[in-house]
């Protein structure tokens, strides 16, 4: 028995992966303590002092515990952060106390004195795109012409080169709501005709990368240095040759596990060396010439439906790293 504490940072509302990495964590000795944080501040209490030459953490949540002699923490998601807040705070006051929330929140949990996966300044350092693809280049792996700008000259002279094949997203992934009815966006084919229409171009910027024709879509989960990784041949549905989120539901039981090349790992691998990650959600392409392209790495990305394909054996390697079971960068 091994008896370490594993915090988990998560939110009401997430799937059953909390579930099983739980189960898992406990069948080999350890001790899970669950932190939703859309009930911080409104029901959950969160303390730090500092006394007699001493820090403490202290997260109450109906039960009492003290952080400071936490094993790991995982953060898994931090959706919702002081839902309901909005209802009690005057408008006025409302950006600045949510503003006081997040701060005071992720603050604690980025100067826990303890093995994390991972670090709320990682998952910051990896918004960055361009470093992503930069880093991608240095570790040998191919990636597409991009372009990331708000110059509609720019992006006119970009598409052109690409021969008008060209895709366009956004850095972040978001929704926009309206008329109570939420629009996800996703990525989308565009070529020189549209770039008229890109008014607002100059005031919010936009990523535009080479379309690249498909043979395979990719999906690999490297957790420590285990890496599990399914493919998809989204081109069997129109409305997913893009994007093969439009019809994802429709495709979940479509993804197969898939064989990676020796020198592709290797590449992925030397990728989360250099970010030091222990988690990393990897999107790849291959080409109908069989050549590998690195779109973009999540280090918080979603997994539960391939978890499903290979009997939780992700979420255990997960349960594995954070009780330090098996490697683990640190």
């Amino acid at each position: 028995m091994t008896n370490k504490k594993i915090l988990i940072i998560t939110h009401t509302k997430d799937n059953e992966c909390i579930k099983h990495v739980s189960n898992y964590i406990q069948t080999f000795g350890g001790e899970v303590i669950r932190f939703n944080v859309d009930s911080y501040p409104t029901k959950t209490n969160l303390t730090t002092l500092f006394t007699n030459n001493r820090w403490s953490i202290i997260l109450d949540n109906g039960e009492k515990h003290y952080l400071d002699n936490l094993y790991a923490v995982w953060y898994r998601r931090s959706h919702h952060i002081g839902d309901g807040i909005e209802k009690i705070i005057d408008q006025q006051y409302l950006a600045a106390t949510t503003g006081e929330i997040k701060r005071t929140l992720h603050g604690m949990i980025e100067a826990l004195p303890c093995f994390q996966m991972e670090r709320f300044s990682t998952y910051r350092r990896l918004d960055s795109k361009e470093e992503q693809l930069k880093i991608a280049v240095n570790c040998g792996l191919a990636i597409p012409s991009t372009c990331i700008s708000n110059s509609p000259k720019e992006v006119e002279a970009f598409i052109k080169q690409a021969n008008g094949a060209v895709v366009t997203k956004m850095q972040s992934s978001f929704s926009i709501y309206q008329d109570g009815n939420e629009n996800v966006v996703f990525t989308n084919e565009i070529d020189t005709t549209d770039i008229e229409e890109f008014d607002n171009l100059q005031f919010c910027p936009m990523v535009f990368q080479q379309k690249l024709e498909k043979k395979l879509e990719l999906r690999v989960t490297i957790i420590g240095d285990k890496i599990f990784s399914f493919s998809i041949d989204s081109q069997k549905k129109p409305n997913a040759q893009i994007d093969w989120r439009k019809e994802g539901l429709s495709l979940v039981n479509e993804w197969q596990p898939y064989n990676l090349p020796s020198y592709v790992e290797k590449q992925l691998l030397s990728f989360m060396d250099m970010y030091k990650l222990n988690y990393g959600a990897i999107d790849l392409i291959l080409t109908p010439e069989n050549k590998f392209y690195f779109l973009e790495i999540n280090p918080a990305g979603e997994y539960f439906w391939l978890d499903k394909l290979c009997n939780n054996a992700i979420s255990e390697q997960i349960a594995k790293v954070l009780l330090g079971l098996t490697f683990r960068r640190e």
